[in-house]
């Protein structure tokens, strides 16, 4: 059965692996690069549906082990799907679960069934598995889903537990696509693992490639590991993936690391990272700065947050009005929350465009003298970059 999913690639960029490519899905078709804000519970905080789409966001990520708690499978079923559930009528992304299930949670013991967890909502003791997983995920209806991983730190020493989880997850890949039930309507991506071990992603991508997926998420990173290994882990990845399918970065989000990223050949990123710090008072700005608006020095600035931006939060309301409101009204982390999304959705639609124009070796110049102005860069942005073919100029550290 053909995959509810095309994907082709519209432009590749001619000195870097950065390439545009067109992701069509049930409920929406989604120019790549993409940034993908997360909808935790079904909706971004501080935001309605209509909101996000007016920022020109189609594509967003939901959590699955948050819905599978609470509302819950029943009530998805019965509402026909979180897209019916949370009146949006564009694309979904969602997670598998088990990153929260080893990270956030006290007591959690993991089998080669499933995880076994105490629910922080109930306090039931549940048992997720692939299988589970995938119901809850066919429950919501999701556009792309992810299978279940065996997730490990990528800061984790010991080899033979990173190959074990590596080896396992493989194992709960073909676990999930037995269980798939809407194979019609719903896509499910594999993840690739193998944490810093370059032969084992290696493998990896090997083993998942013998499998008829409709695309590919690279895991196991953005865990506090240094972003030199980060970056080697993320081109290597993207050398044994396909061309011809979207490869899906998990967890990245701060303007730097998609400018470079997308160098690398990368199609998909989710993080939470605009919408959250906007909770904090902190909006984006050029290079990827951020605007701390509980700073007095913004109490009599009466510029937007960003001049030409053009958000309805920019448009409307000064830098001085929100330093008075952060932190004590919530239409303060609405507001932010608006700009900081439309900022991620300007900086991928410039990236798609200068890939198609042929200039993103110059585009992410440019861009890397706003992010740092002394022209002192980070040796593993040099570094990464100068891996496809760009080079940085100025000194780094």
């Amino acid at each position: 059965m053909k995959h509810p999913l095309d994907f082709h690639v519209v432009a590749k960029c001619s000195t870097t692996k950065a390439r545009v490519g067109s992701l069509k899905l049930p409920h929406a078709t989604v120019s790549t690069p993409v940034f993908m804000p997360v909808g935790t519970q079904g909706t971004l905080k501080g935001l309605l549906p209509e909101q996000i789409e007016e920022q020109n966001c189609n594509l967003i990520l939901a959590n699955t082990y948050h819905l599978g708690m609470r509302p819950g499978t029943e009530v998805l079923n019965k509402a026909q799907g979180l897209h019916n559930f949370m009146r949006w009528k564009n694309a979904l992304l969602t997670d598998s679960g088990g990153f929260q299930m080893v990270s956030l949670l006290k007591f959690s013991e993991l089998t080669e069934e499933g995880v076994k967890f105490v629910s922080p909502y109930d306090k039931r003791e549940i048992l997720l598995t692939p299988e589970k997983s995938m119901e809850i995920q066919n429950a919501i209806g999701a556009d792309i889903m992810m299978q279940l991983d065996d997730v490990v730190s990528s800061l984790i020493d010991d080899r033979a537990r990173v190959e074990l989880a590596m080896e396992r997850s493989v194992r709960w890949l073909d676990r999930s696509l037995e269980a798939h039930r809407n194979k019609d309507k719903q896509n499910l991506y594999p993840i690739v693992q193998g944490g810093l071990h370059p032969d084992l992603r290696k493998v990896c991508a090997e083993k998942l490639l013998e499998r008829y997926v409709a695309g590919y998420a690279i895991g196991g990173l953005s865990g506090g590991e240094s972003k030199e290994d980060f970056w080697r882990m993320v081109d290597l990845s993207t050398d044994y993936l396909p061309d011809e399918k979207p490869r899906y970065l998990m967890g990245v989000g701060f303007a730097v690391d998609l400018v470079v990223c997308a160098a690398l050949g990368c199609d998909q990123f989710d993080c939470v990272y605009p919408t959250r710090t906007a909770r904090f008072g902190s909006a984006l700005v050029e290079g990827g700065h951020v605007l701390p608006l509980h700073r007095s020095v913004y109490a009599e600035d009466f510029r937007p947050i960003e001049e030409n931006c053009p958000c309805n939060t920019c448009t409307n309301y000064t830098r001085a009005f929100l330093h008075h409101t952060v932190r004590r009204e919530t239409v303060a982390c609405h507001l932010v929350s608006v700009h900081n999304v439309n900022f991620q959705m300007r900086l991928m639609s410039s990236i798609r465009e200068a890939i198609i124009e042929d200039r993103f070796p110059q585009f992410i110049r440019k861009f890397m003298k706003k992010a740092y102005p002394n022209g002192i860069y980070p040796a593993w942005i040099v570094a990464a970059l100068a891996k496809v073919n760009v080079n940085l100029s100025a000194g780094s550290t």
